[in-house]
């Protein structure tokens, strides 16, 4: 029988938190309270106190200083995040945010002092492909050797911004962090990942706002090329979903190998196959097509493993730095030639 595990919430602003959460009791951690700010609407803490309602809500102190309390999850707006995690580090315990992971340089630097001052973990949950059970299926498919060595990814991470839904920070700059920083996290992760790049830098990066003339500090558009020392990656970003997707994004990855290939349609198969998690390979056999339901979402698993053991199998510290550290540069970079 596993050890215990008993995790709080501080942030609930975006609803990543609800994965998060059911991915940790779903490997039987105990979800024991949670706190949000006041900018939080309050229909948001309605819902969320509903779909747990056996779950307290109490001030943030109060889950910091709970000394069983082992891991802080947070969801909260953007801006916020690398302050919940540094001060949930402090207190002892380990910190699992949603991406992105912190919104400056400068913050990425204090999360960097503080794992190493107090030897807690800093997770960051890119859902784009620990929470999809295609990339479960490609990396068994990368593994057995269908494609060969991995050389390259491109990376389509279209979203649909339904401007009457968000919140007054989501179109703030400062506070969201700007499109490269944000959405495209995901994209800067699973090049590292799939590549098996340890090192890699932007090469080129570009940022724009190209629908959204009436909100003058939003970026709806962005791309990005970056190199590693495991191969080369390039990946889309927008806000420019159409209403008439039947899902938020047709969300794509595409692997490149020496032997062949392997396409991701992580969420619709455009004008195709019913359903989601669908994986295309062409090898030297001929084609494939797979249905990825049910390959099963192995992060969860192994996150509680680490914090038990204190092993770093689920995710690498260096892997969550330089994902997020990528995602900054490529922001910086793209914004120093606007």
């Amino acid at each position: 029988m596993r050890p215990p595990l008993k995790f709080a919430v501080i942030g609930i602003d975006h609803n990543h938190i609800y994965g998060m959460i059911n991915g940790l009791i779903g490997e039987g951690a105990e979800f024991t309270g949670w706190a949000t700010s006041a900018e939080t609407p309050l229909s948001q803490c309605q819902r969320f106190g509903e779909s747990y309602p056996d779950v307290p809500m109490v001030e943030p102190d109060a889950l910091l200083d709970d000394a069983s309390v082992q891991l802080i999850v947070s969801a909260a707006i953007n801006d916020q995040r690398a302050g919940i995690a540094i001060a949930a580090m402090q207190a002892g315990k380990d910190a699992f945010v949603d991406k992105p992971g912190c919104t400056t340089l400068s913050e990425l630097e204090a999360i960097r002092e503080c794992v190493n001052a107090t030897g807690r973990k800093w997770v960051v949950c890119f859902s784009e492909r620990l929470q999809v059970e295609s990339v479960t299926l490609a990396d068994q498919l990368i593994r057995e050797g269908r494609i060969g060595k991995v050389v390259q990814t491109v990376g389509l991470g279209p979203h649909r911004h339904n401007p009457s839904l968000r919140a007054n920070w989501f179109w703030q700059r400062l506070r969201y962090g700007g499109i490269l920083t944000d959405i495209c996290a995901h994209q800067f992760d699973q090049f590292l990942h799939f590549t098996g790049s340890t090192q890699a830098s932007v090469v080129t990066a570009h940022i724009g706002n190209v629908a959204n003339p009436d909100r003058p500090d939003f970026q709806d558009f962005g791309e990005v090329l970056l190199e590693g020392n495991g191969g080369r990656g390039y990946a889309r970003v927008d806000w420019l979903t159409p209403d008439g997707l039947p899902t938020w994004g047709d969300g794509r990855m595409t692997i490149l190998g020496t032997h062949g290939t392997i396409e991701l349609r992580k969420y619709i198969d455009i004008a195709g196959r019913p359903g989601k998690d669908h994986v295309f390979l062409a090898d030297q056999k001929g084609v494939e097509h797979f249905e990825a339901t049910g390959a099963g979402l192995p992060f969860f698993g192994k996150f509680y493993t680490d914090i038990i053991e204190r092993t770093e199998v689920a995710m690498t510290q260096a892997h969550a730095f330089l994902a997020t550290q990528l995602a900054l540069q490529a922001q910086a970079k793209a914004e120093s030639q606007q």
